[in-house]
């Protein structure tokens, strides 16, 4: 079974006030954070899609196909349209956003392993009742997802066919994403 991986760092980062990917956390920038929970070991093929040079550059350090996103103002469905296009041939494709910086490459792993289980399925990881990313979605699921408009992302797929949601528990801290200079604070003091 082949399973790729999108890593989605091509937004402007408004709420956060500019690229927030190259802000320091805990002596690393964010996308670096990103970049090191990926466990390229269980993937096929590892796409990064960017708007800039400098997260381009670190994502081929990594030994990553890089993706450029000329016009991340239509909003995220680019990117996933850019993604998914790349990664076309794949069985599944986990859909990683950029600012995560807790998630870990074992969490990864395990919504990979539920994929591998459950084919079928779009597996998400769950923290109690709340769902976040990054997310994991079968083949069937690539028409509706390179259908996505604005900045839609893939949670409308899901409401879709919620049905088809296999859960997959998580510690809550790896969901937290950082949309803004506060989040980042907020994890950066430990107030989770």
């Amino acid at each position: 079974m082949q399973i790729g991986l999108l890593l989605m760092a091509a937004g402007n980062g408004a709420r956060f006030g500019g690229n927030k990917l190259l802000t320091d956390f805990r002596g690393k920038p964010l996308i670096r954070w990103a970049l090191e929970a990926i466990p390229a070991q269980a993937l096929a093929q590892v796409v990064v899609v960017t708007q800039y040079d400098a997260v381009a550059a670190l994502a081929a350090e990594f030994g990553f196909a890089v993706v450029r996103n000329d016009a991340p103002e239509l909003g995220i469905s680019r990117t996933i349209r850019l993604g998914t296009e790349a990664l076309a041939a794949c069985d599944g494709i986990l859909y990683q956003v950029a600012d995560q910086p807790l998630l870990r490459q074992e969490t990864v792993l395990r919504l990979i392993a539920a994929f591998r289980a459950h084919p079928e399925r779009i597996i998400a990881p769950f923290a109690g009742a709340r769902r976040g990313n990054p997310c994991l979605f079968p083949a069937d699921c690539f028409p509706a997802l390179m259908a996505l408009q604005g900045d839609r992302g893939g949670s409308q797929v899901i409401k879709s066919a919620p049905e088809r949601v296999f859960p997959v528990q998580v510690p809550p801290e790896q969901l937290y994403d950082v949309d803004t200079a506060a989040a980042l604070q907020v994890i950066e003091q430990g107030g989770l």
